[in-house]
């Protein structure tokens, strides 16, 4: 055969094998893309292994974007972590190429946890954070093409407001007709909406509209000088760097092939944009799974916006929908409750949970004459469920509308001596002496941090007062320096001279601190531990010498509470053991509400209050939704808005579906309102659960009993059960049915608003060390804490810490030098 012949017959050959691949790949089911080293089909099986039809349905989508409508307690978590899970396990994706975006760290760290269980050290290659973490950590690796320097400092709500109030008063405006805290809320709708300051500039035709825009600017130029950046500035500048830089946005749409969000109802326009802009567009775009529900769209005086849910399939036009109505959570009692509120709801898609674990209980409902007499009413439940069924002080939750309706529960749970934690109250990152100390290490890390800088220039006291402060101010502004470079000018004056116009004590004490700072940095920067650095600034500039000298009792809490921020930078540096401060910091900074309840939601033996947007996510046995009137919740000023009605609607169905097993629904007949009591009306959610699945303790206030001409039956007398009351007068106990507050020695110990019990444990010692003469096996008495004892020692010295398992439940890691113990002799 000749040359040119066998090379006829070989192209032949490859024509026919190219025809006969093609016929082949036309007859499969549906195209898939090659696995890649790896698949794991025995791991992939036993991942869909206990999934319903719906839910495998979503873990193994295959094309396009995919839209998973899960309803409350559908099992959302479980859908998300397996469809990841199960990228890996059939070559679809490796680790490094998956973003999964939630909204809280707890809830981040949950999905982390269980992928680490389900594929062991791949989990550690995959971004799973939230929006905010992950827009942080974009800004930190490209903050180069932004014009900043990777130290920029995060400021929060108190820092913005603070920095907004100077630049009022430094670019005189007037602060009586725009307050600064209203500009600050507007600046950040503004930045949620993706409206720079020179677009505000332009679209404003009133005082209003041209004062925020005043401001918008003066505000952003100070972040800038300040190497600074709000809240609302990480996901919008991460938007902007994306856009403006198309080389580091095409990185990272290659880097994550598969993009997943979790609560995609919650989302604002900012994120919207930013989801948008890294999934991309065209054949190269990346998978997208979004998964949410519309009936649990909360957040909208937040920014978030229902539409970007509700209007998916028309921005992917070749996406997929799975609903999921199957709920492991609540009982069909709680959940037919559930299902008829919301219904009520128009222009929403249809769905209705349901569940195989039974009718359960009905819910029980509850009339009361006024706030005190409804909480008494729980605190008088809670005491029966106790005694009757077994349950634990932290399998119960309590909600209302606002943080104010907690005060009367929080009242009549100290009378009552039930153990409770507020979530939402004071939070701890916010508290004075916190921020004070936070202040100072944001200092070291970010020396142009102008708001940390002038919060702790005279904190503690050291002689430097408003005049000096501002000759610092004006000599910053004169040579268009930051304020921490006019501060460093004090200390050590270069080529600008002295700062003119300051006394010499104030002078000295400016030069003191700028040291203390520089040589505080030196050792952050070579690697020292974050509990390091807060030692060595509390104690140079002063700070802890004069909490501890103080004669003030709050000043002794403040301590405390230092001894804690203490405590969980030693535990970072566990965890993260490269940590450094900077890390640690941002950790910080994006520590949200829900993150602050506990492991277990509320697993340490104390009953749960909190608001009904503060509970999503969570759930408990028992749940109390408290506040049912019409003007409370919903909200007074809902009620004229059929869009804000809607909402109150949807938090309402948030409330009720939190509840597992037993669910109670109370109104007050009056209620404290602008300091007098006002009568209000049922709610409207009352009156659409279904008569069938709830039970009325109490039906009917003594007013409506009145009205009706005095009280019919024994029903709405008071009425005791096992010695506990039911109280419809105000609140107040029998005698025989109460005993007073708690007392020590009574077997309850009241501390820091909470109670446990006083009867001290056992643990083992596991080690012999002895410190400031307490040894390990000691008895122990805190002032906050209680009687407890000593687990063990870490460290020596002033870095002394003792681990003391208390009788509360609680074990507590207690620097001695901060928290002093007494010996139990």
């Amino acid at each position: 055969m000749t040359s040119d012949a066998m090379k006829e017959t070989l192209e032949r050959l490859r024509q026919r094998v190219r025809e006969n691949a093609a016929k082949a790949q036309a007859t499969l089911p549906s195209p898939r893309p090659v696995a890649r080293p790896g698949t794991n089909p025995e791991a992939a099986a036993r991942i869909l292994d206990g999934l319903n039809p719906q839910q495998r349905d979503a873990v193994v989508h295959d094309g396009g974007p995919l839209l998973v409508v899960a309803g409350a307690g559908s099992g959302k978590t479980r859908v998300l972590t397996s469809r990841i899970a199960y990228l890996i396990a059939t070559g679809r994706a490796r680790p490094a190429e998956i973003l999964a975006i939630t909204f809280t760290n707890k809830a981040a760290k949950e999905m982390r946890d269980r992928l680490g269980g389900m594929l062991g050290g791949l989990s550690r290659a995959m971004w799973i954070s939230t929006f905010h973490s992950a827009c942080l950590r974009i800004l930190r690796a490209e903050h180069g093409a932004l014009g900043i320097r990777s130290t920029f400092t995060i400021y929060d709500a108190q820092d913005s407001q603070r920095l907004m109030s100077m630049v009022c008063r430094e670019d005189g405006i007037d602060v009586r007709a725009f307050p600064a805290k209203t500009l600050s809320r507007q600046v950040s709708d503004l930045k949620n909406d993706l409206v720079t300051p020179d677009q505000q500039a332009e679209r404003a035709t009133d005082p209003a509209g041209r004062a925020l825009a005043q401001a918008y600017e003066g505000y952003q130029r100070r972040l800038q000088q300040a190497n600074a950046m709000d809240f609302d500035d990480l996901i919008m500048r991460t938007v902007q760097l994306l856009q403006d830089h198309p080389d580091i946005a095409a990185r990272y749409r290659t880097r994550f092939r598969h993009i997943l969000v979790d609560e995609y109802q919650d989302t604002n326009h900012a994120q919207y944009v930013l989801i948008k802009t890294l999934t991309g567009e065209g054949p190269d775009r990346s998978d997208l799974t979004v998964v949410g529900d519309a009936d649990q769209s909360i957040y909208a005086f937040r920014g978030a916006t229902i539409r970007n849910i509700e209007d998916f399939e028309e921005d992917f036009k070749d996406s997929t929908s799975i609903l999921l109505e199957q709920n492991y959570r609540s009982t069909q009692s709680i959940l037919t409750a559930a299902n008829a509120v919301i219904a009520h709801n128009q222009h929403r898609r249809a769905k209705n949970l349901w569940t195989d674990r039974g009718t359960g209980e009905k819910l029980v409902g509850y009339v009361a004459d006024s706030e005190a007499d409804e909480a008494s009413f729980v605190t008088t439940e809670i005491d029966r469920l106790r005694d009757e069924h077994g349950y634990q002080y932290g399998d119960f939750a309590v909600f209302y509308r606002t943080n104010a309706q907690s005060r009367a529960l929080e009242e009549m749970f100290v009378r009552a001596g039930i153990p409770y934690r507020v979530i939402g109250g004071t939070r701890f990152y916010e508290r004075r002496e916190i921020k004070d100390a936070l202040a100072y290490l944001h200092a070291i890390i970010n020396p142009d941090d102008t708001v940390s800088l002038r919060r702790i220039l005279n904190v503690p006291r050291r002689g430097i007062g408003a005049k000096s402060e501002e000759a610092l101010a004006l000599h910053a502004t004169r040579w268009n320096v930051s304020f921490g470079e006019a501060l460093a000018d004090v200390a050590h004056p270069g080529e600008r001279g002295e700062v003119p116009g300051l006394t010499k004590r104030a002078r000295a004490s400016m030069a003191a601190l700028s040291d203390i700072i520089a040589a505080s940095r030196a050792e952050a920067e070579a690697g020292a531990a974050p509990a390091d650095v807060l030692d060595k600034i509390l104690d140079e500039s002063g700070y802890l010498a004069e909490l501890q000298d103080s004669k003030d009792p709050q000043d002794e809490s403040r301590v405390e509470n230092l001894a804690e921020l203490h405590s969980v930078a030693t535990d970072y540096r566990v965890e993260e053991p490269e940590g450094t401060v900077a890390t640690w910091l941002d950790r910080i900074s994006l520590v949200s509400d829900s993150d602050k309840l506990p492991d277990g939601a509320a697993g340490e033996g104390e009953t749960t209050l909190m608001t009904v947007h503060t509970a999503k996510g969570l759930e408990f046995p028992v749940v109390f939704v408290t506040g049912l009137e019409d003007g409370t919740f919903p909200h007074m000023r809902s009620l004229g808005d059929q869009r804000e009605l809607a909402e109150e609607r949807r938090l309402a169905y948030v409330a009720l579906t939190r509840a597992r097993e037993r669910l109670y629904v109370t109104r007050a007949a009056t209620r404290s309102s602008w300091g007098a009591p006002q009568e209000l009306p049922a709610s409207r959610f009352l009156t659409e659960i279904p008569p069938e699945v709830i039970v009325w303790r109490r039906e009917f206030s003594s007013q409506d009993q009145l009205r009706a001409g005095g009280y019919r039956g024994s029903s709405y007398s008071r009425r005791f059960d096992k010695g506990h009351g039911y109280g419809h007068g105000g609140g107040s106990f029998e005698d025989d049915a109460f005993d007073g507050a708690p007392v020590l020695g009574s077997g309850k110990q009241f501390h820091g608003g909470k109670l446990g019990v006083s009867q001290p444990t056992d643990p083992p010692a596991s080690a012999s060390t002895e410190e400031a003469g307490i040894k390990v096996g000691d008895t122990v008495r805190h002032k906050s804490f209680g009687v407890g004892r000593v687990v063990n020692f870490e460290g020596a010295g002033k870095s002394a810490v003792a681990k003391v398992a208390f009788a509360n439940g609680q074990t507590k890691r207690l620097m001695l030098r901060f928290a002093p113990l007494t010996k139990v002799e």
